[in-house]
């Protein structure tokens, strides 16, 4: 090959029929895309041209900025939230129920004493904690997540954030709380305590406390934790000192923001 046909790239005639069975390669930075899979157009084509289908908004890449711009979003509206508690507990919690009141009570009683109170934002439970630190004067926190069936954030949150990805949310809830209280709850709720049990357990987290409301609904799993998983050899012994139970409201709150 001429220099003249290095230069600028084109294939002289006589290697045409030989170029074209060799299998073709495409390198988009760090990615080699070959044969069938070698990308038409370019990226700018594809982001200018408006007629062209939207579904790459929704593929894996596209993904990746969504979930950035979500950790960014999240870690700057809480960097500056101060000593914070996350309640958990069921959305369907009825107002006037006694559940419901207790976590009004609990969220008064941290902002009382100086904490932020986290929720998942929704109805039930989260409301009345919030509802409860918005009366005491405290901060009300609520990450919400989407699904399809969400009311959205209830209106006692003072900073509220709505996230695409669970694991998103679970981070801020591990990375701005100094404990967590668990008020009587669903699978969202279990969902929410183990895998705060967990990062404590492996000890991808400082310890910290993890208070649990409510000896009639919580004894169970306690027992069976104990009398099964721990007693089979699943769980140490050491896993069943991971959280604390209680009925009284006044040493739930004590116990999860003690130093």
């Amino acid at each position: 090959m001429s220099g003249s046909a290095q230069a600028t790239g084109e294939v002289p005639e006589t290697g045409a029929s030989q170029a074209a069975d060799e299998p073709r390669e495409q390198r988009l930075g760090p990615v080699v895309r070959r044969r069938q899979q070698v990308m038409t157009g370019t990226a700018d084509q594809r982001l200018l041209d408006s007629r062209g289908p939207s579904d790459w908004v929704h593929q894996d890449p596209w993904r990746v900025l969504r979930i950035q711009s979500e950790f960014v979003e999240g870690f700057g509206a809480l960097a500056e939230l101060g000593p914070a508690v996350c309640v958990f507990g069921s959305a369907r919690t009825k107002p006037g129920t006694p559940d419901y009141e207790d976590a009004r009570r609990i969220g008064q009683g941290l902002a009382e004493a100086g904490f932020a109170v986290i929720t998942g934002g929704g109805p039930g439970a989260m409301e009345a904690a919030n509802l409860g630190a918005s009366e005491s004067g405290g901060v009300s926190v609520g990450l919400g997540i989407e699904l399809p069936f969400e009311q959205g954030l209830n209106p006692y949150v003072d900073v509220g954030i709505n996230f695409r990805y669970f694991f998103v949310r679970k981070t801020m809830f591990v990375k701005y709380a100094q404990g967590f209280l668990v008020l009587p709850g669903g699978l969202g709720t279990m969902d929410e305590l183990f895998e705060a049990l967990t990062l404590v357990q492996t000890k991808k987290v400082t310890r910290f406390p993890i208070v649990l409301l409510g000896s009639a609904y919580w004894g169970g799993l306690a027992d069976w934790l104990r009398d099964t998983v721990i007693a089979q050899g699943k769980a140490s012994e050491l896993d069943g000192e991971l959280f604390q139970i209680t009925d009284d409201l006044d040493e739930a709150i004590r116990l999860v923001t003690k130093p």
